[in-house]
């Protein structure tokens, strides 16, 4: 099998301008960063605002294997066969993280036939949108500190400090540390302190449900970054940085236009992780899609029992989006790791929204061909279509049977209302949240525990209670919920895979990103700072005198 990088070499790539240039946009509206890269300014909205809403394409999956199972491959794979039946088609992905690539899962632009290109910048340093989601976030903590340090009112209490330091890379060794040690003061005051992954900063968040500058800049100001003496809440906008803040992010805010292997356009922007934020690339690149495209594939990180039901409850909440249809995907190996069940309850799960939705069995390469069609009779038993996708070695022409089933099922007019169901091929989809908004946090964690996971209900420590009863007391109860869980289970324990019963949700604490909009929810055993693996993908990346990068993937 050719690698990743081998073939995203020897690939034609076409002028930026050229791709734009078939979304109906100018070389005037783009921000070029080289031939092959721009950045399109969110400015352009405002000629597009009277434009349509194209139809919108959730890519989910079943609970995945540690190493992933091509959702992002799934989801340009299936804007390249959209666009070879003819449809003006976009992928709207994340950017990836630099933790992963050098870690254990690779790099996120795809695979094979169905990249993300250029792929090398994409999975190093791209258009620097995650070094300034990083700056913007430690120039916050700095300013802590530094607030600290000087006794500047509001007085914020050293030990009730919320807001820690981030880096996009996986290191374990930086999860709780000493700051301020030694110096007679001059290092500041001595504190508890860590670091998280940048995928999982507040301000990431913030980033990826923000509709412009501005309201990146008010929701910054909103970020909750700890407490005084008496217990009183500080907000960034207290300290006066939201401003510097948003400075950083300027260029940040405007999406990223690349092209896939086969010259579809993709908007490629925004990186939170699905098991610890909302997991999905920036409701400002989905909309401008949306405007632009007649169809806008994107997809959701991890299981659908994450990914997705953050989309559903947290971004179209925000962004006022609703699906036409969802694809759940499937692969051999963790059909064999999870079994039919696991697939049964995502299909359940992904039903109760009232949406369309159809199984992508993502086919791999060293999968025999009985194995498959044991899995394909397998799914469509559960009363969903299902076709098998091999985008990966064929491109778009690997799943146009998909395409052509995503087409005829996505309804033109999703709204919200009563809904007839998830099934229906070409019927009217009515996007239905799970819960009220105005129902108590409590009573939200209680439903995805028992509706999506199977739980028999949930555990709240006490410490988690407190929190909880806080949050709500501080005015924050009418957030959506965004659980922190482990992606490998249903369940919070990585260790029972398949269709868990009889089992309870323990839920350990709880804290509101208030610039974001939502209310983390921890459960189990999450850690928001990965470490690496015994051997790091990075000791595999190299290059040579010419600059060319080897070891990517």
């Amino acid at each position: 099998m050719r690698s990743d990088i081998e073939i995203a070499r020897e690939a034609k790539l076409h002028p930026i301008v050229e791709v734009a240039a078939g979304l109906g946009l100018t070389t005037e509206e783009l921000h070029l960063y080289g031939p092959y890269m721009a950045k399109v300014p969110l400015g352009v909205m405002e000629r597009l605002a009277e434009r349509p809403d194209g139809k919108l394409i959730l890519v989910t999956a079943m609970t995945p294997t540690k190493h992933g199972e091509g959702k992002t491959t799934t989801t340009i794979g299936l804007a390249q066969a959209l666009a070879r039946l003819g449809q003006r088609a976009v992928a709207a992905i994340r950017e990836p993280s630099l933790g992963p690539c050098m870690g254990l899962k690779g790099g996120a632009a795809g695979g094979g036939y169905a990249q993300v290109l250029p792929m090398e910048e994409i999975n190093l340093h791209f258009t620097g949108d995650l070094h300034a989601v990083t700056a913007a976030h430690n120039l916050l903590a700095a300013v802590v500190d530094n607030h600290l340090h000087q006794g500047n009112e509001p007085q914020i209490h050293p030990r009730k400090v919320l807001w820690k330091r981030v880096i996009d890379m996986n290191d374990r060794a930086l999860r709780s540390i000493l700051i301020g040690l030694e110096g007679g003061g001059a290092n500041g005051v001595m504190r508890e302190d860590g670091f998280d992954i940048t995928a999982a900063s507040e301000i990431m968040a913030i980033w990826g449900l923000a509709s412009d500058l501005m309201d990146l800049k008010a929701r910054m100001g909103r970020v909750l970054v700890g407490f005084d003496g008496l217990g009183r809440p500080v907000q960034a906008a207290e300290l006066g940085v939201q401003g510097a803040m948003a400075a950083l992010m300027k260029n940040a805010m405007h999406p990223n236009l690349v092209q896939t292997i086969e010259g579809v356009p993709a908007f490629v922007h925004g990186g939170p992780f699905a098991n610890i934020a909302h997991g999905c690339n920036t409701l400002a690149a989905t909309r401008l899609a949306l405007k632009l495209a007649e169809v806008t594939v994107t997809e959701a990180g991890f299981g659908a029992d994450l990914g997705a039901e953050k989309f559903l409850h947290i971004k179209c909440r925000t962004g006022g989006l609703a699906p036409n249809a969802m694809v759940l995907v499937v692969t051999r190996r963790a059909f064999r790791l999870h079994g039919l069940a696991n697939v049964a309850k995502h299909v359940e799960n992904l039903g109760l929204f009232g949406v369309p939705v159809v199984i992508c069995l993502n086919r791999f390469l060293d999968d025999g061909e009985d194995d498959l069609a044991e899995v394909l009779a397998a799914c469509r038993d559960l009363g969903v279509p299902a076709e098998i996708a091999d985008y990966r070695e064929a491109g778009g022409a690997g799943g146009l049977e998909l395409a052509e089933r995503v087409l005829a099922m996505a309804s033109p007019h999703p709204g919200a209302g009563t809904r007839p169901g998830a099934g229906g091929e070409g019927g009217q989809a009515r996007f239905t949240p799970l819960y009220d908004l105005d129902q108590p946090l409590e009573e939200k964690v209680e439903i995805l525990a028992r509706r999506l996971y199977g739980a028999d209900g949930v555990d709240f420590s006490s410490e988690a209670q407190a929190q909880l009863k806080h949050i709500a007391n501080l005015g924050y109860g009418g957030l959506p919920i965004c659980v922190a869980k482990t992606p490998a289970s249903l369940s919070d324990d990585p260790k029972r895979p398949g269709r868990p019963r009889g089992f309870r949700l323990h839920v350990k604490g709880a804290k509101v990103s208030a610039g974001a909009g939502f209310v983390v929810i921890y459960t189990g055993s999450i850690m928001t700072m990965p470490g690496l693996p015994k051997r790091p993908a990075a000791q595999d990346i190299d290059i040579d005198q010419y600059g060319t990068i080897s070891g990517l993937f």
